[in-house]
This record gives C-alpha cells, sequence and structure tokens, in this order.
C-alpha cells in the first residue's frame, strides 16, 4: 500500500498561528512534532511503502526539511501546479505512483488530521486493504 499526503492548503483556518507561508499541516499543534510528521510516524506498525506528498511550490522546502528531521524516507514530493483541491492531487498521485508499471493500492491522507487511537486506525487501514484488493473504493 502506497501512502499519499495532502500537505497543500492555505493556512486561512487558523490565523493568526497558521498563515500562508506556515499552514496547520506544517505546525506542531497536537505534539512536539508537526502535524505532518504525525501523519507518517502514524503509519508505524503498518506494511505502508514510502509515502508520496503532495503540496504546493511555496512549501515542498517545508515538507522536504521535516521529512528529513524525522528521517522519513519519500517515494516523492509532487508540486501542484496550481491548487485544484482533493481530487487533482489524488490523480497526480496515482499517475506518480504507477510510473514503473506498478498499480499500488493508494492510502490518501489529509496531512493536517489528529487521530488519537493508533490501534483503531492500523486495523481501519487493514479492513480497507482487504476491501480495496477486491476492487472496491474505501
Amino acid at each position: 500500500m502506497k501512502p499519499v499526503v495532502l500537505a497543500g492548503g492555505t493556512g486561512s483556518r487558523l490565523w493568526p498561528k497558521s498563515r500562508a507561508a506556515l499552514p496547520k499541516q506544517f505546525l506542531s499543534l497536537t505534539s512536539d512534532s508537526t502535524m505532518l510528521q504525525d501523519t507518517i510516524t502514524r503509519l508505524k506498525g503498518t506494511d505502508a511503502a514510502s509515502p508520496i506528498f503532495i503540496c504546493n511550490d511555496a512549501h515542498r522546502f517545508l515538507v522536504a526539511e521535516q521529512l528529513r528531521q524525522k528521517d522519513i524516507h519519500h517515494g516523492g514530493i509532487l508540486l501542484e501546479p496550481v491548487g485544484r483541491n482533493t481530487a487533482p492531487a489524488i490523480a497526480l498521485a496515482a499517475l506518480h505512483a504507477t510510473i514503473n508499471g506498478e498499480d499500488p493500492i493508494l492510502l490518501v491522507l489529509a496531512a493536517d488530521h489528529l487521530i488519537k487511537d493508533e490501534p483503531a486506525f492500523h486495523t481501519a487501514i487493514t479492513k480497507a486493504e482487504v476491501l480495496a484488493k477486491q476492487g472496491k473504493l474505501v
């Protein structure tokens, strides 16, 4: 399974803490790590592959630096030329994931969610993967 982390956003909802240059996914709001870092570290204990990240051009260095800080290896940082919301970002990631002839199941994650019950999250991923392998959209 290939995680796709949607890390776009304008930083308009939590002003003044969050702003265009530093949206909430790049802030430490719920732990010592940023929300982006928490999104990836909560996948520990799953069989997830190296994640693909999608962000806008202005945040590419923030993503790369926050991944470097936690020694997180990735399957690519894709830049949206223009923010067009979720579906086009997922399509971009799907195209990138199939570049080498592979057709992985994608686990699409928002970089700014708080998930407190990680065991339940892992269970949900496992159940979803079974259904996805049957061709279902979960």
